[in-house]
């Protein structure tokens, strides 16, 4: 038996299924953008006025991301207080049929409210999974277990480019890939209700400071809301947060317009081969820097004050030149520098999120990821695909990346700020705040 008083093999399943879950997230979550151009002719046909196009349908982004910002913190808050899994399994369950109902739409407006649906379905889940994986891994293998878990980000991510490419290409409709979805995430769903719910910061107890000040939390204990304003005293949260929004905004924008830049601005090839090869390039970098920063993050932390964050700030460093360099070098160097960046633009995801769970306590853990998610796309890719829209109507993509550029560099500073205040907030900030909730409950 583990310390969470699993077994090895139902700590796997768990975050197995977890992992298959945020896989089917991603892939829809992407399919858009992959068929966004066929999606454009369908209801803004070349014959009618073509004024604004590009931004009208990166509106649909912050369609999704706006509705899954709103309800992420309300999910949040009930994550912290009810079964976590029958949350995720309500969660996917919403998400697959109003992916469905996309391909279904017979107007802009009715996509448009399609995704918003969508986005709310994934607010149930996003916030809860990850304090689900904290709470069956101790600290020492968090960064680890969430980088398993947000590899999926950008494997999913490149599966909804290649499924919406091989779809175009197959049957000659976007709206085949927006079914092709609703079976497996039913069945995710299902899975779900199956799963037994582990015990709130039950891992924590044996990372806890030694001495009086060591908390000793019982797993009904739940917070308030005046408890949560705490959040914004712990630096590590704060800086990691605004890093994260930065970091966002840039991938976010990337993510959405990339295909349209590569096959129409840059001449990379016809829509569906641009998907392929890029959502391969999105798969392979992705998966291999996802696992590597997880890894890294973990190996370094006994020997780096703030590893979680150094390793997170020289994969953006990194990443800046090579970003700027594929948007000025002809192909198929640019490729290579676009899997670069690709590359160190992912190595952050299981670093980030281990240092959100990790200076967060288990009462309230939901809720701060719910928090971070609505500041990360409430900032971030809720607005960077429809600036970088406006910014092509007006000029075009290249000047939009190139905007986007400025974002990385940001992210990159604020983690570097933030490494030196994360071993004193991952040793006391669960003690102080275990203080203030004994004091508001006495």
């Amino acid at each position: 038996m583990t310390p969470t008083g699993f077994t090895p093999r139902q700590r796997t399943l768990a975050l197995l299924l977890l992992v298959l879950i945020n896989l089917f997230n991603y892939i829809d979550r992407y399919l858009i953008a992959a068929v966004e151009p066929k999606m454009a002719d369908t209801f803004f046909p070349p014959d009618r006025p073509q004024e604004l196009v590009k931004t009208r349908m990166g509106l649909l982004m912050p369609a999704f991301m706006v509705s899954y910002m709103v309800v992420a913190p309300l999910f949040g808050w009930l994550g912290d207080r009810m079964s976590r899994w029958w949350l995720v399994a309500l969660g996917v369950a919403l998400w697959t049929l109003a992916s469905g109902g996309s391909g279904l739409a017979w107007s802009y407006s009715m996509l448009f409210i399609t995704r918003c649906l969508v986005g709310v379905g994934e607010g149930a889940y996003g916030p809860v999974a990850p304090t689900v994986i904290a709470d069956l891994y101790p600290t020492g293998q968090r960064g680890r277990a969430l980088a398993l878990f947000y590899a999926a980000i950008p494997v999913g991510s490149a599966l909804g480019y290649l499924l919406g490419g091989m779809m175009l290409s197959w049957t000659g409709s976007w709206r085949a890939a927006f079914y092709a979805v609703v079976p497996p995430g039913l069945a995710l769903a299902t899975f779900c209700l199956l799963m037994p719910e582990p015990r709130r910061g039950q891992t924590d107890l044996a990372c806890a400071p030694a001495g009086n000040d060591a908390p000793a939390w019982p797993a009904s204990r739940v917070s308030s809301w005046r408890d949560y304003f705490l959040l914004a005293r712990i630096p590590s949260y704060v800086l990691c947060t605004l890093g994260m929004t930065a970091m966002t905004f840039a991938v976010g924008g990337i993510a959405f317009w990339m295909p349209r830049y590569l096959s129409q601005d840059r001449a990379a090839g016809q829509l569906d081969q641009v998907n392929i090869v890029f959502g391969g390039i999105i798969a392979a970098t992705g998966l291999l820097a996802t696992l590597a920063g997880g890894w890294l993050g973990d190996t370094l932390r006994g020997r780096w004050r703030g590893a979680y964050f150094l390793v997170s700030a020289l994969g953006m460093f990194i990443a800046l030149p090579l970003f700027i360099a594929s948007l000025l070098l002809p192909f198929p160097l640019a490729w290579a520098l676009l899997a670069g960046s690709c590359f160190c633009l992912f190595v952050n995801t299981g670093p980030t999120n281990a240092i959100l769970a990790n200076v967060t306590h288990p009462a309230m853990r939901a809720t701060a990821f719910a928090i971070n998610i609505f500041v990360i796309h409430a900032l971030g890719d809720v607005l960077s695909p429809a600036i970088i829209g406006l910014i092509a109507d007006l000029s075009n993509l290249q000047v939009g990346f190139l905007m986007v550029a400025g974002f990385i560099a940001i992210s990159g500073l604020l983690w570097l700020v933030g490494a030196r205040f994360l071993e004193q907030d991952t040793q006391w900030a669960v003690v102080r705040l275990e203080k203030r909730l004994s004091s508001t409950q006495s």
